[in-house]
């Protein structure tokens, strides 16, 4: 049993580190002070031991740069604190029990500031701890308190701001995910820090207060037991105990000053990249304060009956330092200088990839007059608005959107923005800051005054108002939007309608790792041995080129696999997973259970069309005659209005022999219509066809032979 006893003991005392064993042995420490009594050698070696705690954590504190370097600064004031008090309890223990064998009873350290710092003289020492405990507790104490509630207060306020400015950057790509988690990880260590820093501001004002009461106390009770217990005189009861009381409180209060010092230091420090010292050499190195100071401390020394000798030797001495300030300022200035102009003589550097700047996915370029729109400070909510769009299209299109980078660019006009998408300009807009846009739809009953303009995203006819004018705007059928609105509109609308050029390699990759995790025998068993990246990447771009998006990526994926041994053509491939998604493409079109009214095209044009996509060799040897792709292009947009006026979505029907040809036509005229094949229906999907494509080819045979006779 004691065999096994001990083992355990021994593995449990081997898990504990060694190093972790510091601040456990401190709080004993302090509690065995409270509470048992201490011999005078042990208490000098507290007492020097205190004194060396103060001066390391005044000096950690003159060298930080930045408060949160020294993050710890509450704990060890608070420990530094009650091992401060721990000693007051245990030397007022000595002093009280041996203060009557002499000085020495409670110690050398004690002793020394009893006789050597006082003099011996307990009313010089009374005088001298009194004005040591007005400077801690009126001048420093009570300073170092009110900054500490004022900077605890503003930092807590700005908490939300700078949260917002962290998301800001990282949606504008300026910093990445690590990054801005370091920097929210930051500020909320800077609350935590300050806000205990005004808590730890108590500890010290406490402190102050309990030193002085501590002396009375002290001095009362030395008194009452020389007289009462020991039969000393008054005088020699009051010499005694004062002395050591007054030696006692000079060697608490001093550490206890530089502690107050400390926290003053730490709370008005300016963050910056340079510590305290390196600061003050820097900023007060001004040679015509010198030379002022120098000049007023010679005029008052040439005055009869002031101290000549010092006031010129001071002055002489400012004038001096101010000359050599002056000088070391110039020569630094100048070295500058010759450095810059050897820099520019020298030879330059050998260029290499650092030195190329790559396009950015994404970018919005705007005017310096819109820069107010993206300071979150004054109240601009592009950068929300921007981080909206990326939410909302990612949800949409299925993969995540890259960052959208805002710059400010001088070249453009102050109200003018660019939307680039790889490095192209996509889109571009002019919009009034201080202003909002009323949309006219169609069918308003009062026109308003204002600043003609445009819709940027949709071509609508519009008008920039005041704010106070939008509810009178509303109420006569206007469309009432703020400018980063309609700056974040078009966004998504240009980004939606480009939305293949943002399916790169990795995001494609990114997409296939998110179903592997889930499904990693799909991956395996196709990617990359039977289908190249490449070619799924093709097939994702083709499918978002005609509107349809990735939600579905299993489906995908999945079709891939299935097909990949009978074609390696990505538009082939795109056209076998499209009757897949078929569902999910008509999700976008019509409520579930209702009716879709689609168009058709005459039996006999999609026979001519089809007859056409046969005989080709590639989709891109297609030729129409021109006047039978005129009158289909105007037979189209005409059943398209008249879709449109019964407010239904535009769908064109055909054979899945015409759909990718057809698609990829009427793409570039008519981008609202959506082309589906008969294959990509539902079987259980109710459809209307409300109109057919007809175009007069008689008219058009009539026409070609009238060009050849006349050729």
């Amino acid at each position: 049993m004691a065999a096994l006893l001990l083992s355990n003991l021994r593995q449990n005392f081997g898990r504990i580190e060694l190093s972790g064993l510091g601040i456990p042995i401190l709080v004993l420490l302090i509690i065995s002070m409270l509470v048992l009594p201490l011999p005078p050698a042990l208490l000098d070696i507290l007492f020097t031991f205190n004194i060396i705690v103060g001066l390391l954590i005044i000096m950690i504190s003159v060298n930080v740069s930045r408060p949160l370097e020294f993050s710890a600064f509450p704990s060890i004031l608070l420990f530094a604190t009650m091992l401060r008090l721990g000693l007051n309890v245990a030397s007022t223990r000595v002093v009280l029990v041996n203060g009557h064998e002499g000085s020495d009873a409670a110690g050398k350290v004690i002793q020394a500031f009893g006789d050597f710092v006082i003099a011996g003289n307990y009313l010089v020492g009374f005088i001298i701890f009194s004005i040591l405990m007005i400077i801690n507790f009126i001048v420093v104490t009570k300073g170092a308190g009110r900054v500490s509630e004022v900077i605890a207060r503003f930092t807590l306020d700005a908490l939300p701001g700078k949260q917002m400015a962290i998301d800001a950057d990282l949606n504008a790509g300026v910093i990445d995910q690590a990054t801005a988690k370091a920097r929210r990880e930051e500020i909320a260590q800077e609350s935590d820090f300050f806000g205990s820093m005004d808590g730890a501001s108590k500890f010290v004002r406490g402190d102050a207060i309990a030193g002085l009461l501590i002396l009375l106390i002290n001095i009362v009770g030395g008194l009452t037991i020389g007289l009462t217990q020991h039969d000393l005189s008054l005088s020699e009861a009051g010499r005694i105990y004062t002395l050591l009381t007054i030696g006692d409180g000079l060697v608490a209060q001093i550490p206890s000053l530089l502690l107050s010092l400390a926290t003053a230091i730490i709370v008005t420090r300016v963050t910056t990249s340079e510590s305290m010292t390196e600061q003050a050499k820097k900023q007060l190195a001004n040679p015509t304060a010198f030379f002022v100071s120098g000049a007023v401390l010679i005029i008052l020394g040439l005055v009869p009956g002031m101290p000549h000798l010092v006031f010129l030797t001071l002055g002489l001495s400012a004038v001096g330092l101010g000359y050599y300030a002056k000088t070391h300022i110039n020569e630094f200035e100048q070295s500058t200088i010759e450095t810059n102009l050897d820099d520019r003589d020298s030879q330059p550097e050998e260029l290499d990839w650092d030195d190329v700047d790559l396009v950015d996915l994404i970018g919005l370029d705007i005017g310096y007059g819109l820069i107010p729109l993206v300071n979150t400070e004054t109240g601009g909510q592009l950068l929300s608005r921007v981080k909206g769009v990326r939410k909302k299209l990612s949800a949409e299109l299925g993969f995540l959107v890259q960052p959208i980078r805002i710059r400010d660019n001088l070249d453009l006009d102050p109200e003018i923005y660019h939307i680039v998408i790889n490095g192209v300009v996509r889109g571009t807009g002019n919009v009034k800051v201080g202003k909002e846009l009323a949309i006219n739809p169609g069918h308003v009953l009062t026109e308003i005054e204002g600043i003609p303009g445009k819709d940027p995203a949709f071509g609508l006819d519009a008008v920039w108002i005041d704010p106070a004018d939008s509810e009178y705007a509303q109420a006569s059928g206007y469309t009432v939007v703020d400018t980063a609105t309609v700056m974040a509109t078009h966004l998504n609308s240009v980004i939606k309608d480009n939305a293949e050029e943002l399916m790169t390699y990795d995001v494609a990759q990114e997409l296939i790792n998110k179903i592997e995790e889930s499904s990693p025998k799909l991956i395996e068993d196709f990617i990359p041995d039977k289908l190249a990246l490449g070619t799924i990447v093709r097939v994702l771009q083709n499918l978002l080129k005609e509107g349809v998006p990735l939600r579905d990526m299993r489906t995908i994926l999945e079709t891939l696999a299935e097909e990949c041994d009978k074609t390696q053509d990505a538009g082939e491939l795109s056209s076998l997973v499209r009757p897949k998604l078929g569902r999910l493409i008509l999700q976008e079109l019509v409520e579930v259970d209702e009716t879709l009214a689609v168009m058709t095209l005459e039996p006999s044009l999609e026979q001519l069309l089809s007859e056409l996509v046969v005989r080709a060799e590639s989709l891109d040897d297609i030729a129409l005659e021109p006047n039978l792709a005129e009158g289909l292009f105007a037979s189209i947009r005409e059943n398209m209005q008249l879709m449109e006026q019964e407010e239904t979505p535009p769908v064109l029907v055909v054979s899945p022999l015409l759909r990718p040809w057809l698609a990829r036509l009427l793409r570039r005229s008519t981008r609202d219509l959506t082309v589906l094949s008969y294959t990509e229906l539902p079987d259980d999907q109710s459809i209307r066809v409300s109109s057919s494509i007809e175009v007069n080819l008689n008219a058009t045979e009539e026409s070609e032979t009238e060009d050849g006779t006349e050729s």
